[in-house]
């Protein structure tokens, strides 16, 4: 039997030019001002009845999905990385952010190592240009959390700074030594590099500003290092002196990511996110406004609403061990009770208002640099 196959192409002119098509604009109500025009661009997509997976929709904001996004990165042939290693496009794309999330936490691989595809339905993959978009909305984007969190920043600063070898840390200050240790992939060594890693972009824009491609101080992205509970009373100090009493003219994002230094302890791990956000909130009081506080009306009640505006916040749970997971953490550590916990954790931050973002589905048929 022979499927159908229907092929479609799309030209998309240069739309400052007099032959541009405005219509495009329609389809993308919020795109990036970049993406507003392609120059001509040819992107063919193939139909194909009853396959598993349909190419991505022929759209201008699905053009950087397709093409490998790392290609202008420095060190990008050294370090052998291409964007379309780690993401294999498709279509539909996800119409919202709930649904994306979903997708993403229930997503996975087709074979080991091979591209990471959400489920059901498709993310974007950002360019460069994007992210600093993105991440230009807000007044500071805060990641609280362990060495897990500690990943997320670091490739966050690979990207907005297109470095694939140095991207991550603090390559400015490198001994000859350092360069050599800390090279690509290396830069993620928790045990050899994460010294030298970039815990805030001020940093990078303070030593190495020409190294950032978004806009000279558009964005402010750092990690605040809070990994266990109890939590000391200093991490407490520095969170509180991080938030304005003041609302600001843009909205604060928070990333949390805790749950291995506590032996995925359920409990904890809700204490410890429980005492993060009542510090915040007694800090500042402007995020009440947009955090529907419960009908009892305490600022520091556990049972928070959903709230879609001002106080966007997600919590990650740890990824799946890798083969090097030592013995005497499987029981506490392994496959079964990371995805036990990444169930119940998701089901009560989202009782607290906060999305959640699972990624044992996504790693647990990768390789894992450091083994863990």
């Amino acid at each position: 039997m022979v499927a159908h196959i229907e092929d479609t192409q799309v030209e998309l002119d240069k739309k400052d030019s007099p032959g541009c098509n405005r219509d495009a604009d329609r389809l993308l109500p919020a795109q990036p001002a970049f993406l507003l025009c392609w120059s001509s661009i040819t992107y063919n997509a193939t139909f194909i009845a009853h396959a598993a997976f349909q190419p991505p929709e022929p759209l201008p904001h699905r053009y950087s999905d397709t093409i490998d996004t790392f290609s202008s990165y420095k060190y990008r042939n050294t370090c052998n990385i291409s964007s379309l290693d780690l993401h294999a496009p498709f279509a539909p794309l996800c119409p919202d952010r709930e649904s994306m999330v979903t997708a993403m936490s229930s997503g996975g691989r087709i074979g080991n190592d091979a591209p990471y595809m959400p489920r059901d339905c498709d993310m974007r993959w950002f360019s460069t240009e994007e992210i600093c978009e993105i991440l230009a909305r807000f007044e500071k984007v805060i990641i609280v959390g362990d060495s897990m969190m500690r990943h997320v920043i670091g490739s966050i600063n690979v990207m907005i700074r297109k470095d694939l070898g140095y991207g991550a840390v603090t390559d400015w200050n490198f001994s000859p030594e350092e360069r050599k240790d800390c090279f690509c992939n290396y830069q993620f060594n928790v045990k050899a590099c994460s010294i030298q890693g970039i815990f805030k972009t001020a940093d990078v824009v303070k030593h190495d500003p020409d190294s950032v491609a978004c806009r000279p101080n558009s964005i402010d992205v750092m990690i605040e290092q809070m990994i266990r509970f109890p939590i000391a009373s200093e991490e407490l100090e520095r969170l509180r002196s991080l938030l304005p009493a003041t609302k600001p003219s843009r909205p604060y994002a928070f990333v949390f990511g805790h749950g291995l230094w506590n032996d995925l302890d359920l409990q904890a791990t809700l204490d410890w996110l429980d005492t993060i956000l009542d510090t915040m909130l007694s800090q500042a009081h402007w995020l009440s406004d947009s955090s529907s506080v419960s009908s009892l009306g305490s600022l520091t009640s556990h049972e928070r609403k959903r709230e879609t505006g001002f106080w966007p916040r997600l919590f990650l749970t740890p990824n799946a061990p890798g083969k090097d997971k030592p013995d005497e953490w499987i029981v506490t550590q392994g496959n079964k009770a990371i995805m036990v916990f990444e169930e119940s954790v998701g089901i009560e931050v989202r009782k607290r208002g906060l999305e959640h973002l699972g990624t044992w589905n996504a790693t647990v048929q990768s390789n894992k640099f450091d083994g863990v």
